[in-house]
C-alpha cells in the first residue's frame, strides 16, 4: 500500500471535526432528554421515565393519546409512520397547543420538544 498521499494534518482535521460534531449530538441529545423528563413531570408522570426504553414511548402515549398500550403500535410497519404522527398532533393538543404546534413537533421535533418541557405549557389532558 502506498502512504505517499496519506495527508496527516487532513486526517486530524477530519477527526477534530468529527469529535466537535459527535459532543455537539450529545449535548443536544442530553437537552432533549431533560426537556422530555419535565414535559412528563408537568402530565404528571415520573421524569425518571423519559430515561427508560420503550417505556418512554408508553408514557409518552398516554399523555398524548390516554392510552399507553396504543404504543404497541409502533410495531406494525406502515401503521406507526401513521400513529407516531397521529400522537406528535395529539401531544400538541393534550398541552393546549394547535395544529400548527403539531406540524412544529412533526418537523422540528427537538426544538418543540424543548418548548413543551421548559416553557410554560400546561398539561390539560389527552
Amino acid at each position: 500500500m502506498d502512504y505517499s498521499s496519506y495527508d496527516p494534518a487532513l486526517t486530524a482535521g477530519v477527526g477534530a471535526a468529527l469529535a466537535i460534531y459527535y459532543v455537539v449530538v450529545l449535548a443536544i441529545a442530553i437537552v432533549c432528554l431533560i426537556a422530555e423528563w419535565k414535559m412528563f413531570a408537568k402530565a404528571g408522570e415520573p421524569g425518571w421515565a423519559a430515561i427508560v426504553p420503550f417505556y418512554n414511548t408508553y408514557v409518552l402515549f398516554k399523555i398524548s393519546m390516554g392510552n399507553g398500550w396504543l404504543f404497541l403500535l409502533m410495531f406494525v410497519p406502515i401503521v406507526n409512520f401513521v400513529v407516531s404522527i397521529m400522537a406528535l398532533f395529539k401531544l400538541a393538543s393534550a398541552f393546549g397547543k394547535g395544529v400548527g404546534f403539531g406540524f412544529g413537533l412533526l418537523f422540528l421535533s427537538p426544538i418543540f420538544m424543548c418548548i413543551l418541557g421548559f416553557g410554560d405549557a400546561e398539561y390539560v389532558g389527552a
